[in-house]
């Protein structure tokens, strides 16, 4: 039986000498890349993590102890040492384990993530909770050096180290890069001044320096600077110290002894602490380290080469086809500029980074800041297209309403991942841009319904003067030609896409193709059916709706989206003000409530979206009598 098999809680960890774990470390990245080389998931920051999981859970007394993972990518380690390695083969899996930390999940997940930069502020909080209750254990929060661009993990530090509670910090820095001998003499530095003995000499020292009459605070002060500048000279320590931190670090990652060494001595801290960790991202597997990027959030893969399992398909994706249309405007538009939170890639803007340098911004994991930052580019005449995945502009809701949509500034919003993501569950369905955009004044609202209508409301964006936002989803287009020179649409107009007298049917974006296969199905069922395409959100083309509501009589109206505030609530609102409500209408989209992680079409169909939900609902509308 190997060494992780035997590890059913995290005491089983505790059992284990340092020579068996270094054993273990070497187990859990194998299982890791065998199980994500099948379902796909985050195997770069997982591997890079292995060595520090092993060290928190061997040191700290978990779950009494409390661990909080900075948005979870890195946590499947943890998984496999918390009473999941049985089921880790469900790994993102419908109905099986989620890729994230969670609380319903496991007692050893402190906290539900999925969203950077959060680790912190909850630590806190569940720090000053356990004060409150008289607990006296710790709380740990990890946090990657990406997420620390973000302005939430500065306001969590900021009160940390005002408040003075307890709260330990971890810094995972898989990025900067530090030289051998200034890092093994940081590393010897940081855990000879964390030692419980020394920290406990000089907070006595420095309390007898502040106790001698009339000098004590000038000396201590002198005292204080001195070690701070032979801290700084040797480690970058000094902005966290200036959070009211005590900081330790940097020190390798993957170096076990050290690692429990250092935790041992700063467990059960009197103040803040954080200690400052470089790890690699891929550790272990040669692919992932020499590729981190594409292993961040990777599909299946072939083991031995890295190489994706995936056949590559013909068909673009709506990512590659914004991307594509992106260069080309901005080789005629000097105006157009592209903002991204830490996406270039994913958001399909590589190529316009390589091509318009200049003209492009990567904010880091900033959404609040990328959508201000691009409102002051927009107050001086130029046209940003910020892209952003649609679950991560939620972040930003104030700065859209109050810094873009005041002044009504020609913002573009490219809001990927639309709809029904996939995988990653709860915290990654774009499920509720509707609601909170349509609610804002001067915003202008697109969903297109092929790769052909995202070309053609890109260019309407451009020459729109005012916030535009385009949502699209995530995957491959329908293969439909995209014109040389897409024309822009004229905002608020939809179409009729197809003519039947027996049920009407006004969708949006993806719902679009679900209503055409519906089409096709209830046409064996005798039922004809009109299809108005709605484009738009905001505004409505309230006279093509209501035309065709009065003279079909019967509609269902569907969308990817929760139903609460969403396209069919804004139908519903528009008719009633219209006072055309007296006739039978049926809402299709998601209840309110969250939806899991899975495969997006057995997820449409479960929660009851696509097609065949469509055909159910026209077939008991079409049986009813209109009184």
């Amino acid at each position: 039986m190997s060494l992780l098999e035997q590890i059913k809680t995290s005491k089983d960890i505790k059992q284990l000498t340092r020579a068996e774990l270094k054993l273990l470390a070497g187990e859990i990245r194998k299982r890791i890349i065998d199980v994500v080389s099948k379902n796909g998931g985050h195997l770069a920051s997982s591997l890079g993590a292995v060595e520090l999981t092993l060290a928190i859970h061997y040191v700290f007394d978990l779950p009494k102890d409390t661990l909080i993972w900075d948005v979870g990518h890195q946590s499947y380690a943890h998984k496999l040492i918390t009473g999941r390695n049985d089921v880790f083969d469900s790994l993102r899996q419908y109905k099986g384990i989620s890729g994230f930390s969670k609380i319903k999940e496991s007692p050893y997940d402190g906290f539900t993530v999925g969203h950077s930069s959060t680790s912190i502020s909850a630590g806190l909080g569940i720090c000053y909770a356990k004060y409150l209750n008289k607990d006296t254990s710790d709380v740990i929060s990890v946090i990657g050096d990406g997420s620390l661009t973000a302005g939430l993990a500065y306001e969590g530090l900021n009160q940390t180290g005002d408040s003075k509670r307890n709260l330990i910090v971890i810094l995972n820095d898989n990025d900067m890069s530090i030289s051998p001998n200034v890092g093994a003499l940081s590393s010897f530095l940081s855990r000879t001044f964390s030692a419980k003995s020394l920290q406990s000499m000089r907070n006595q020292f420095g309390a007898f320096l502040k106790s001698l009459p009339k000098i004590g605070d000038d000396i201590y002060n002198i005292a204080k600077r001195s070690e701070e500048s032979f801290k700084t000279f040797i480690t970058p320590g000094m902005l966290f110290e200036a959070f009211g931190f005590d900081y330790f670090g940097p020190i390798d990652g993957h170096n076990l002894d050290h690692l429990i060494d250092i935790l041992t001595n700063i467990k059960n801290p009197k103040d803040p602490v954080l200690l400052h960790v470089t790890t690699v991202k891929g550790k272990g597997y040669e692919p992932a380290e020499k590729n981190p990027i594409y292993f961040h959030g990777v599909d299946s893969f072939a083991v031995d080469t890295g190489k994706s399992k995936k056949t590559p398909n013909a068909i673009p994706s709506y990512t590659q086809v914004f991307g594509s249309q992106m260069v080309k405007l901005a080789k005629t538009n000097k105006k157009i500029v592209a903002v991204t939170a830490a996406m270039p890639e994913g958001t399909g803007l590589l190529e316009f980074s390589q091509q318009y340098p200049d003209r492009f911004f990567d904010v880091g994991i900033a959404e609040q800041h990328a959508v201000t930052f691009s409102a002051g580019l927009a107050s001086r005449g130029l046209k940003p297209v910020v892209a952003i995945y649609s679950t991560f502009l939620q972040r930003a809701f104030d700065q859209i309403l109050h810094d873009v949509c005041i002044d009504a500034h020609p913002v573009i919003f490219a809001i990927d991942r639309g709809g029904i993501v996939g995988k990653d569950g709860p915290t990654h369905h774009g499920l509720f841009d509707y609601s909170y955009l349509r609610c804002m004044p001067n915003m202008t609202i697109m969903a297109p319904g092929d790769e052909n209508e995202l070309a053609r409301m890109l260019s309407t964006a451009v020459k729109h003067d005012g916030p535009v936002a385009i949502r699209y989803p995530r995957g491959m287009g329908l293969g439909i030609q995209i014109e040389d020179h897409p024309q822009p649409l004229e905002i608020g107009k939809g179409k009729v896409i197809c003519e039947g007298h027996d049920l009407l049917i006004i969708a949006v974006g993806k719902s679009v193709c679900e209503a055409l296969k519906a089409c096709e199905q209830l046409k064996d069922h005798g039922i004809s059916v009109t299809i108005i395409n709605a484009r738009f959100v905001k505004p409505l083309d309230a006279e093509l709706i209501c035309e065709h509501v009065l003279k079909i009589r019967k509609t269902i109206i569907v969308e990817d989206h929760v139903l609460d505030g969403g396209f069919g609530s804004a139908v519903l609102e528009m008719l009633a003000d219209k006072g055309v409500a007296e006739f039978p209408i049926k809402r299709i989209g998601i209840k309110n409530k969250f939806v899991e992680h899975g495969p997006q079409d057995i997820l449409r169909r479960d929660y009851g979206i696509d097609s065949t939900a469509i055909v159910n609902s026209a077939l008991k509308l079409h049986g009813s009598t209109i009184e």
